[in-house]
Parts: C-alpha cells; structure tokens; sequence
C-alpha cells in the first residue's frame, strides 16, 4: 500500500473529522496572526486569554487521546502561541501608557483600565446620594 493510501484510509485521515476540525481551525491562526497588524488598542484581552487557553489545554489533550492527532495538536500550539504574542503585547501596551503590572492585567481579563473600573464602582455610589 503507498503512502498517500495509507494517509487517506488512516484513522485521522481526511476521511474522518480528526483531519478537517483542524485544517478548519487554521483559520482562527491566521486571523490571529492578521491581528498583529492591528492596533493594540483594538484588540480583546479576554478573547485572546480565551484562545491561549483553548491552545494550551488542546496541545496536550491532542497528544494523549487515540488516534494521536498531530495536526490538530500543531493547530493548538499554533493558536496559544499567536494568543499569547497579543497578551503580551497588550500587557506592553498598557505598560508603557503608565498602567502598573496589576492595571495591566485587569485591563487584560476586563477590557477596561483602573480609572474607567473605579468610575464604575462610584457611579451606583453618586446615583444614591442623589
């Protein structure tokens, strides 16, 4: 049997979904990767915590389970490694617009910095004493 027949009839072949849930999930890669275009104001902290997880837990699950699914497990690493280049660059952003580290982070996990949260909580404050 040639090796293109094995390929095609193996059990993460492209016969099955174990081969095109992963080629389907290049997609969000390469729109991560169009991100780094972006500005980095405009981009989503919570998603992309989201997405850095989603690769990092899927990466190993990928290489327990039965059949080892090598691509798919590439297309997570791939995924947590674009997410985790915009964290950082948010978290650098922030940074150098004067947040501290904390600022930064909640700014990441909230989308919103430290003066626009304590605005937030003083507003249901303001509106009883009123």
């Amino acid at each position: 049997m040639s090796r293109f027949a094995r390929f095609l009839n193996s059990e993460a072949g492209p016969k099955t979904i174990h081969f095109w849930a992963p080629v389907c999930k290049w997609s969000l890669v390469i729109a991560g990767a169009n991100d780094i275009q972006r500005p980095v104001e405009k981009i989503s902290g919570t998603q992309q915590i989201a997405l850095f997880a989603t690769g990092a837990i899927w990466t190993r699950w990928c290489l327990i389970i039965k059949p080892k699914n090598i691509l798919l497990a590439s297309v997570n690493f791939f995924l947590g490694c674009v997410a985790g280049y915009q964290v950082t660059r948010i978290f650098r952003y922030r940074l150098n617009e004067g947040d501290s580290a904390s600022g930064a982070v909640s700014y990441i996990l909230s989308g919103k910095n430290a003066s626009s949260l304590a605005e937030e909580q003083l507003e249901p404050v303001q509106a009883k004493e009123l």
